[in-house]
């Protein structure tokens, strides 16, 4: 399913600072003492790092935040590798953890059946003669989450957050952006070829006799030049477009819609639904029309073979990697075979391990210490929405409503997703994968007409990372986060109000962001905002926009501050709403002094050290282009610069590389 606005703290591929070494929690001996922190925070705080860490041979970057994620993957390997050990009672969820894992790691029966356990779906695609068995294979292809050049999944409507509804938006593409498909840059233009290898080699591996590369580019090619922007995507107005069955027929009659729903079994259940791009629709509707049905069929074979490459013999995964790793994220090795074992079985089973690592690893003293934490953050909040000189009475009334309707979530769901209905095999992975996808589909497909499940989770418990669902307005901290560095119950209250605080208080902040500012307590799309209070508020938000336009973290390629914006705003509030926090924490007592730092510096020091991150080039641009996070690098500075606070602790005056004037520091919550 995708989670339309369900906005993470952390983009896939980004890496943030080390494990903590001191009592503090800092990891000083990463500091670069040559930096001072008023010319260069992040340089300062994790300088040495950078300069004596190298990024893994299987990972497109490194830091702290993917040792985390190391440490979560390691501990769920051995949750599962003990399922898989066991004999475990038939049917049950350790059985089956243990059960896909099994059938993860036989590579030599994987070898031995080739191709048979996809031949099912190949020949799917090989029967289509018309827009009808066309319609049917995409219906098939979205339920087993292989992209296709449009995808429908079930979500909340915006406009109307205590129901579900049927959404469709753009895909279909296989390089990362749709800039790859047109800009002469020479790197986009080697992606393109890359492309075109892989896909004349995977196709003839498969078998195929003749393959026109040519044609399957293309194709593609079409389709990146008539969807929408991710910048465009991003406003929540315009990708809201609420058709009916007749209207969506309409907009693009060459597709056969009828069949499309009754295939994936939404024929009486898509009335209505949301067209997240109408101009792309529209124009896919013609493309498919007129595309032959040969190139179509090789594309939808590509796809399959695509998607399941690491469930299938060891000359298809190679492939895949050449492309998806070397070619486009610069990583020299593949990935150990047990963590891809481990990322499926996550995937597929998720919940079933989540309540295993959750039982094994998560305190209920690290629960008790976030409640305490997230409470000061929300009132934090508080006092700042009532302090705001730019937002009128009015307004401030209905952002506090929003703010005490937040839900908070630490840890793990109250209730688990039931796998009871779900058939795992020791000997069938690629049926394990498909039978998995189908099930999570049909769950989704089942809430349909249904209320609400607001205590559904959107991540595992065993994810390192957070988010916040403005059709929920929740906020959600899984039990994988809240370790060192992030959170560290025996370190320094400074440190962790810098680190975890700024998690939460970013969190928060999405709530009232330039999208999340767009929904209410509720979780509608609705404006509360008062028309002078929008104007000043766009007028901040430019601000920070232009400041990351700036930043050139590869030479001749800027951030998107349009694209990052919501990021940026969680950023600079989360971490101001954090440092509030603190004071409050401290009863109106002064912080102590530790290892020679103020608890104000301390506070600088934890927020800097969780952004540090490596990342090869191919990755970073990709992450440019695509990725609505900006590099830590200015994660770090780029909001510290804005904070008082931050000129207070350290010091920091005209002269410094730190130093911003006043007048021109950006404040928004």
């Amino acid at each position: 399913m995708k989670q339309k606005f369900v906005l993470t703290l952390i983009s896939a591929a980004l890496a943030l600072g080390a494990h903590a070494a001191s009592r503090s929690g800092l990891d000083v001996e990463h500091f670069d003492k040559n930096v001072r922190v008023q010319d260069d925070l992040y340089l300062a705080v994790n300088g040495n790092w950078l300069k004596n860490t190298e990024i893994p041979a299987d990972k497109p970057s490194h830091g702290s935040f993917l040792i985390l994620r190391d440490l979560a993957e390691s501990q769920v390997r051995t949750i599962v590798e003990t399922a898989a050990g066991q004999k475990g009672a038939a049917g049950s969820a350790v059985k089956k953890v243990g059960d896909l894992y099994q059938s993860y790691m036989n590579e030599g029966l994987i070898e031995q059946r080739g191709l048979a356990p996809l031949q099912a779906t190949l020949s799917m695609v090989d029967g289509v003669k018309n827009n009808k068995g066309l319609a049917a294979v995409l219906a098939s292809f979205t339920s087993l989450g292989i992209h296709t050049p449009f995808a429908a999944y079930i979500g909340q409507d915006e406009k109307n957050s205590t129901s579900y509804i049927v959404n469709i938006h753009q895909s279909g593409l296989s390089l990362p952006d749709r800039d790859y498909y047109s800009k002469p840059d020479a790197k986009f233009v080697a992606a393109r070829v890359a492309l075109n290898l892989y896909f004349e080699k995977l196709l003839k591996l498969s078998g195929e006799s003749a393959v026109d590369a040519a044609a399957l580019l293309a194709f593609e090619t079409e389709l990146a030049q008539v969807q929408w922007t991710k910048v465009d995507n991003r406003d929540p107005h315009k990708t809201y477009n609420k058709k009916t069955q007749l209207e969506l027929n309409l907009l693009a009659p060459n597709f056969a819609w009828a069949d499309y729903w009754q295939a994936m079994g939404l024929a009486d259940k898509a009335e209505p639904v949301i067209v997240s791009q109408p101009s792309y629709i529209k124009a896919v509707g013609d493309i498919l029309a007129k595309t032959p049905i040969s190139t179509l069929k090789a594309w939808l074979t590509f796809k399959a073979l695509d998607q399941y490459a690491n469930a299938l013999p060891k000359a298809y995964a190679d492939l895949a990697f050449d492309f998806h790793g070397k070619a486009l994220s610069g990583v020299p090795e593949q990935k150990p075979r047990w963590k891809k074992a481990i990322a499926a079985t996550n995937s597929s089973l998720g919940e079933a391990v989540g309540e295993l690592y959750v039982a094994k690893y998560f305190t209920p003293d690290a629960k008790v210490k976030m409640d305490v934490m997230v409470n000061n953050l929300l009132a934090a909040y508080r006092h700042s929405i009532k302090d705001l000189t730019w937002m009128s009475p009015e307004t401030k009334v209905k952002a506090q409503e929003k703010l005490a309707k937040f839900t908070v979530k630490i840890g793990y769901p109250e209730k688990w997703i039931d796998y009871s209905t779900l058939e795992i095999k020791p000997d069938d992975l690629l049926g394990n994968l498909q039978r998995s996808q189908r099930f999570e589909f049909a769950r989704e497909v089942a809430k349909l007409g249904k209320p609400i499940d607001r205590k559904e989770w959107g991540m595992t418990p065993q994810t390192v990372n957070a988010y916040y669902n403005p059709s929920m307005n929740e906020i959600v901290f899984p039990a994988a986060i809240l370790q060192a560095p992030f959170f560290n119950p025996l370190a320094d209250d400074a440190v962790n109000y810098g680190a975890i605080g700024g998690v939460i208080g970013h969190e928060i902040s999405h709530g009232f962001d330039d999208q999340g500012s767009q929904f209410d307590g509720d979780g509608n799309l609705v404006n509360w905002w008062g028309k002078q209070d929008g104007v000043a508020f766009k007028a901040l938000t430019s601000k920070l926009v232009a400041q990351y336009d700036a930043y050139e973290p590869i030479a001749g390629k800027h951030v998107n501050g349009q694209l990052t914006l919501g990021e940026n705003i969680a950023d600079l509030s989360g971490l101001a709403v954090a440092y509030k926090a603190y004071q409050l924490s401290l009863g109106g007592k002064p912080a102590v002094k530790l290892e020679g730092r103020t608890g104000e510096q301390r506070f600088f020091l934890g927020w800097s050290q969780v952004w540090a991150s490596k990342m090869r080039e191919p990755m970073t641009l990709q992450l440019l282009l695509s990725d609505p996070h900006s590099p830590g690098e200015f994660r770090a500075n780029g909001a510290a610069v804005n904070s008082d606070a931050f000129y207070e602790a350290f010091g920091v005056k005209e002269g410094d590389a730190m130093y911003k004037p006043s007048s021109e520091r950006i404040r928004i919550w």
